[in-house]
């Protein structure tokens, strides 16, 4: 990777990973793509070269890569699940038809490609506990139906027309930089910025409900390693499983009640994204990632919260 093209460059994923990038590839074009009202702020517009990328937009997406002789697009537009569930026309518009843009690009200009799944390409029928890289993968919502599409169009450019396709499937991200837009793990973000702020957290999903999740600096170093890994050693390409740390809400307020013991949570349920969570895996089996590109995450639950809390109350100024 060089010069790269980072779409949807300032949500929860894309901010952090354009600044990362933009660290570790001084040298390159790492170029902020953004829709208009979302524009780049601070050290993110300050740092390097923005733009305006509509996914749905090829002509715009093709000059910015014959502009900036772009080698690398990281693909991150897309409606999280709970958002795609009131909007589905839309989520199947951005993920699916800006997706086809991309990969026609990126077949015409060279370009590889990282268009990220999820935990939510599984459906109910898939085994929950340590869920295997390959297995049925029959989603009931919009999100997770474009997600299974993003893997088989991914993987079909690849054995087609030889793209450098390559993607992750990711857990729930915990992040104290960007706060997520609409998903149904959000709650173990702001279940973070209720305990340093001191306030209540309401949950909205009920005990017992396990999801993998996984800190954000763990999934920036998988967006970046997968991209350097070595193609003669990738098998699955679209998408590999990678886990880092499964938990239910009990399990991280414990965590969390370890440096605030007065914290407390309350329940009430929201019934849609109690039943999305409730059809994905507790646990996933990232085996594969490890044995093809050796991945590895760096955090789990403790060392998680013990930094979370730690940034959150430098972000607010809290002693």
């Amino acid at each position: 990777m060089k010069n790269v093209l980072v779409v949807g460059s300032t949500g929860q994923i894309g901010s952090e990973l354009t600044m990362t990038l933009r660290r570790q590839i001084p040298e390159g074009n790492i170029v902020a793509g953004y829709i208009p009202g979302a524009e780049p702020k601070g050290i993110l517009a300050e740092s390097g070269p923005s733009a305006i990328a509509n996914v749905c937009d090829g002509k715009q997406l093709a000059e910015i890569v014959e502009k900036y002789n772009i080698d690398t697009i990281y693909n991150l537009a897309a409606l999280l699940s709970a958002v795609a569930e009131r909007k589905p026309l839309l989520a199947w518009d951005i993920q699916m038809n800006g997706l086809l843009n991309i990969l026609e690009i990126a077949r015409e200009k060279n370009c590889a490609v990282f268009t990220p799944s999820s935990i939510g390409s599984f459906g109910p029928n898939t085994p929950h506990m340590n869920t295997p890289q390959d297995t049925i993968q029959r989603p009931r919502t919009m999100y997770g139906v474009t997600k299974v599409a993003t893997e088989l169009l991914s993987d079909y450019y690849f054995h087609k027309y030889g793209v450098d396709t390559r993607s992750v499937r990711f857990p729930g991200l915990i992040s104290n930089v960007t706060l997520p837009g609409g998903g149904t793990t959000d709650y173990a973000v702001e279940i973070y910025y209720a305990a340093v702020k001191g306030e209540e957290f309401v949950c909205p999903l009920k005990a017992g409900t396990f999801m993998d999740m996984m800190y954000m600096p763990d999934a920036l170093k998988a967006c970046v390693d997968i991209m350097n890994a070595d193609p003669s050693r990738l098998i699955h390409r679209n998408g590999f499983n990678v886990a880092s740390m499964s938990f239910d809400p009990e399990i991280i307020l414990a965590s969390i009640r370890q440096y605030y013991p007065d914290f407390k949570m309350r329940y009430e349920i929201d019934p849609v994204r109690q039943s999305i969570a409730d059809s994905w895996p507790d646990k996933l089996d990232d085996s594969c990632a490890r044995e093809e590109w050796d991945w590895k995450p760096s955090y789990d639950l403790d060392t998680m919260t013990q930094d979370m809390i730690k940034c959150l109350k430098i972000k607010f100024d809290i002693k």
